[in-house]
């Protein structure tokens, strides 16, 4: 009779996988498993976050984690090492390796050294040479850094002067912007002579951002830490600023057909597709087919380039329980059609305030659409979403009186009414384009078939 096939323990590495274009490291937010616990197939073993999104990455393997590289809060690059496993495998899978060794030590020794295992659903980013993101000396360097610094005319050896505050002293989004806005408010001069000798003690402190001074705090207050997505809001917000000279205008629709066809169609529409109808994915429509119309609304800029956008992809601004907004994004939004784009608003905002999202998700917007009319705001002036040119904010809708003219003389009656504010960057978008295209979404809305079939 054969022996029955031993089983010995295999060690296999668990990798930071690649979330998505352009994300080149991630945080370890908490480890759902410690050292010794058991681990089933595709079981959540910890929590990681990037600057789009939060998400729980699956163990590739059944085994027992034996090793953590990477504590909780650190920073990782993706296809580090983070982890160990232990599985347990035949050794009839290995004894015909063995046999052609030269020895049972080399065998051994292959045993012993870990495997890498890649995260199976998480999709992969684009590869970008070592010469992209490192200096002369090999130092780090993300894309978003590089892209920062390029938009700000910041130079390489500026850069390499920069003292980072991420792992092994590599320079984060964050350090780049509070550099900016110090760089910002001091004279020119005095940067470049800073940078210039930064190869003194002296020149390296001077080139770190300065602390603002300390709040008077006095009386009864209470003192909120921002947490991790606040921060990174707060800092995208600044680095728009600090990127795009912002306008923005604005129209008033009358939006009354577009209100009463929803208004009688809703219950039908919900019986026929399962969706609840909301006012957003009609927004949606309009403005993917005014960006068809006008297709250099639908860009984002690189130094002295124009980079057009053949796709045309909305985000959606959704509101978290927390109280932080988040961006998912509707891919190729000009293709689908009214129940598709129900289907696809529904669902990205239940699983946005579910936190669900996939990472993918949160990316690839070229253009962005706000309801600022859902917290019954009236009008607004919104930032822009790096690196797209333009965002739209949708008022509420309010009854107001309005002149309307019919071939009996002009008339007041009483009819849905709201505003529609545009925010674009003035280095690409001039008043004509911008404004062109705001009063064409404002056009659709209008001109909206109240006699429409679902």
């Amino acid at each position: 009779m054969a022996p029955s096939p031993q089983l010995h323990m295999a060690r296999v590495e668990l990798v930071m996988p690649k979330m998505g274009e352009s994300i080149m490291e991630a945080t370890i937010l908490k480890w759902r498993k410690k050292i010794g616990d058991s681990v089933e197939l595709d079981e959540p073993i910890l929590d990681i976050a990037t600057d789009k999104v939060d998400s729980e990455i699956p163990s590739p393997v059944a085994g027992v984690l034996v090793e953590i590289l990477f504590q909780e809060n650190d920073v990782v690059a993706i296809n580090k090492a983070i982890a160990i496993l232990e599985t347990e495998a035949s050794s009839a899978s290995v004894e015909p390796q063995q046999a052609a060794g030269s020895g049972s030590a080399q065998s051994t020794k292959a045993d012993s050294s870990p495997q890498t295992a890649e995260i199976p659903y998480v999709p992969s980013g684009v590869a970008v040479t070592n010469a992209q993101l490192s200096n002369s000396e090999g130092r780090f360097y993300s894309p978003l850094v590089r892209t920062i610094a390029k938009q700000e005319g910041i130079a390489q050896v500026e850069l390499d002067a920069l003292s980072g505050s991420g792992q092994e002293g590599r320079v984060t989004k964050k350090d780049i912007l509070a550099y900016v806005a110090n760089r910002a408010t001091a004279p020119s001069a005095v940067a470049v002579s800073n940078i210039s000798t930064a190869a003194s003690p002296q020149s390296q402190a001077s080139a770190q951002p300065v602390s603002s001074q300390p709040a008077s705090i006095s009386g009864n207050v209470e003192i909120i830490e921002m947490d991790r997505m606040r921060r990174l809001i707060s800092d995208h917000m600044v680095m728009s600023k600090h990127t795009s000279p912002h306008v923005t205008s604005f129209v008033e629709a009358d939006v009354t057909n577009m209100v009463n066809w929803r208004n009688r169609v809703k219950d039908g529409f919900k019986k026929q597709y399962g969706e609840n109808i909301t006012f957003t994915p009609i927004f949606v429509e309009a403005v993917a087919r005014a960006i068809r119309d006008f297709p250099m609304i639908n860009i984002s800029v690189d130094g002295t380039r124009i980079i057009v956008k053949k796709d045309i992809n909305i985000g959606m601004a959704a509101a978290l329980p927390s109280g932080n907004l988040i961006v998912p994004v509707i891919k190729n939004a000009d293709f689908l059609n009214l129940a598709g784009l129900t289907k696809q608003v529904n669902d990205l905002a239940n699983r946005a305030r579910n936190n669900q999202l996939k990472p993918d998700e949160v990316q690839g917007g070229t253009f962005t659409l706000t309801n600022v009319g859902t917290f019954g705001n009236v009008m607004g002036t919104p930032i822009i979403n790096q690196p797209q040119v333009a965002i739209m904010a949708m008022g509420a809708i309010r009854k107001k009186p309005a002149v309307l003219e019919t071939e009996y003389g002009d008339v007041i009656a009483i009819r849905q009414m709201m505003f529609l504010s545009l925010s674009y960057d003035h280095r690409v978008v001039d008043g004509s384009l911008g404004g062109s295209f705001l009063r064409r979404v404002a056009d659709y809305l209008e001109q909206f078939d109240s006699n429409r079939v679902l």
